[in-house]
């Protein structure tokens, strides 16, 4: 599929680890959820995806392939092939898969336990596509990662939120335990 100095190129910078891409993902979806749960029915489901095809692919393109979860969490997408931002069709198509799928979600979890079929139905294909990113031991590439052949990395350019959280937790249960 690529050559074996292709594959050097993208083997150097360092891969993010899923929980990393996890919190990023979820960031994202929380915000672009509770922004358009103002609306409802409908408009609900227009509002999310034009909501976050404004914040992962305009945001994303204009922002060195970082979104406001990424940039939170020290990632950054790029172009497999050539290791800089992906062109604006190829991140078009992997937020349209990802956008797709995480509205099939929100949708699941809207309706909530109240149909809890309907729930792990809609919920699952977006666990499936992330999913191949914990068989994908070389690149950790989910599938809509695959379709669109980007991949994220490592940077120092951000806010390393998780980082900064553990760190305070250590420094809370320190202070809790002197008193004590």
């Amino acid at each position: 599929m690529y050559s074996e100095s292709e594959d050097y190129l993208y083997r150097r910078a360092p891969k993010v680890p899923l929980d990393r891409r996890a919190y990023a993902f979820l960031l994202d979806f929380i915000v672009i959820w509770l922004t358009s749960s103002f609306f409802t029915g409908f408009a609900q489901d227009i509002v999310f995806i034009v909501l976050w095809l404004l914040a992962r692919v305009v945001v994303s393109d204009k922002n060195k392939g970082q979104t406001l979860g990424r940039f939170a969490f020290d990632i950054r997408l790029i172009d497999l092939r050539s290791n800089t931002m992906p062109s604006l069709l190829n991140l078009a198509k992997r937020e349209g898969i990802l956008g797709f799928l995480a509205l099939l979600a929100m949708v699941g979890l809207n309706i909530n336990f109240q149909n809890g079929l309907s729930l792990i139905l809609l919920v699952t294909p977006l666990l499936v596509d992330c999913g191949f990113a914990l068989g994908d031991d070389d690149l950790n590439q989910a599938l809509h990662d695959r379709v669109a052949q980007t991949m994220l990395i490592q940077t120092r350019r951000g806010f390393s939120l998780d980082l900064r959280l553990k760190k305070y937790w250590v420094e809370i249960r320190r202070s809790l335990q002197k008193k004590r």
